[in-house]
């Protein structure tokens, strides 16, 4: 059974799934995750692992169901099996970017709008339920494509104005359909999070959920390609059995670091945690000093995906970092909303923090190529700036690498001071790449709202898609 991070109240994960935030505010999790061993599953594919991990999760589901749904969700990636784990002489990459909207969100988003519909009909729910999201970017393109489809489900997106990247923005705008909008607000995308937040709390009479990695059924699917990582290592005997190795993750809102961290929890020898930051470092500062403070200026920087300051997921570890007292999560939580700040020391010494700025990122995007011969995107090179700051001959290490460097083109460019009409041809010509397939867009007219008139627009859309 689940519970809010926040209280003790149980419900089911159906009822999780369906919620995605918890009705006092605080988000869903487990007191007991399930036990897999590693070594049970080196002849699995993906898809065997990925559906017997998520099940373990849900047992108001059977295996077969959820199988169902994997193998039909992870069909349209352009790799068999999903994932991929690229070598060089010094560090791995663990690319997570083969999914229809090239970043790793598609690896959960598209199982959530799957496991929503199998909970619908458990539950007998004919309702239409709108799924409210927030995104710095990548979430969503991911949740718009992922819910498509889906019947009985609307979906509407938020995201800060200005501050994702065209290709991102161009994708968001292309999936707008009948029951799926987007807008831009003014402001920073912890302004969107805030207003959905707000928005699920004021209108409890909606049917409402969310895509963003506060819904729980977010969240487990990325434990998934932690396990099948380590799993390749051993299998091409890069490391031995139970040999621990380091995950070095670029994170804003914390949710695939905390998918590593139950990964770790669920057995799989992970020495370190390195959090790579850019410029909005709250996190460093949390990890490092023990000080959450959200009171600090906001950078837009060249990773827009990781531009956040109020980071969800970090609620979730709270809970399991001081010992699952929901009493002492909810007065951090308050103290948060009320001062944008707490105080809490980290008991996990092996999760770390590091810092990388936009001048740094664009040296590692240039210095990554000319050394290994390997284009990555900025989110993937704030991730080898920690990665610089943590290099270890003793442990393999490996680089989350969370989007292809084709969403962001224009970084990349200038990473290489060249100049370009056309910055993914540039791409294509420059580092002889193919441009993938899935940046073909047909964008509708951009609709940009006023933080204040951000709730009332929400009702009346919500209204007219019933």
């Amino acid at each position: 059974m689940y519970h809010s991070t926040r209280s003790k109240e149980e419900v089911s994960g159906v009822d999780a799934l369906l919620n995605g935030l918890a009705l006092d505010g605080g988000l869903y999790v487990l007191d007991q995750f399930p036990c897999l061993n590693y070594k049970d599953y080196y002849e699995a594919s993906y898809i065997t692992l990925a559906s017997k991990i998520i099940s373990s999760f849900f047992n108001e589901f059977s295996y077969s169901e959820i199988e169902k749904e994997v193998k039909e969700a992870y069909s349209s990636f352009d790799i068999e099996e999903v994932v991929q784990l690229k070598k060089t002489k010094d560090v791995y990459f663990l690319e997570l970017f083969h999914g229809p909207t090239l970043a790793f969100k598609d690896i959960a988003l598209m199982i959530l709008p799957r496991l929503m519909k199998l909970a619908k009909l458990k539950k007998r729910d004919s309702r239409r339920r709108t799924i409210l999201t927030a995104t710095s970017g990548d979430t969503g393109g991911a949740a718009l494509n992922g819910f498509a489809n889906v019947e009985g489900m609307n979906v509407i997106v938020l995201y800060p104005n200005q501050s994702v990247s065209n290709i991102q923005e161009q994708q968001m705008l292309s999936y707008q359909s009948q029951n799926s909008k987007v807008y831009a607000v003014q402001g920073n995308f912890d302004d969107c999070q805030t207003l959905v937040k707000e928005f699920f709390l004021k209108n409890s009479d909606l049917d409402l959920s969310s895509a963003n990695s506060i819904n729980i059924g977010r969240l487990i699917p990325q434990i998934v390609y932690y396990f099948y990582c380590y799993i390749l290592l051993v299998k091409q005997k890069e490391i031995v059995e139970d040999e621990a190795v380091d995950f070095i993750v670029p994170t804003g809102n914390f949710g695939n670091v905390l998918a590593a961290l139950f990964a770790k929890f669920m057995g799989v020898p992970i020495r370190k945690l390195i959090i790579a930051s850019n410029e909005n470092d709250v996190l460093v500062e949390f990890f490092t000093k023990g000080v959450y403070n959200a009171n600090r200026k906001f950078h837009k920087t060249n990773s827009p995906s990781m531009d956040i300051l109020i980071s969800s997921n970090l609620e979730r570890f709270l809970y399991y970092a001081c010992g699952k007292d929901s009493n002492q999560v909810f007065k951090l939580m308050k103290a948060l909303n009320k001062t944008k700040r707490y105080r809490y020391k980290n008991p996990f010494p092996f999760i770390e923090a590091y810092k990388t700025d936009s001048i740094q990122t664009n040296l590692y995007i240039k210095q990554v190529y000319e050394k290994y011969g390997y284009l990555i995107d900025p989110h993937t090179a704030v991730a080898y700036g920690a990665y610089q700051q943590v290099k270890s001959e003793k442990v393999k290490q490996i680089i989350v690498s969370t989007a292809s460097p084709f969403k962001f083109p224009k970084t990349i460019v200038e990473a290489f001071g060249l100049t370009a009409q056309n910055e993914l041809e540039c791409l294509k010509d420059t580092f002889h790449l193919m441009i993938p397939k899935q940046l073909q867009f047909n964008p509708k007219e951009k609709i940009c709202l006023k933080k204040e008139d951000v709730f009332p627009t929400i009702r009346k859309v919500i209204e007219c898609l019933k």
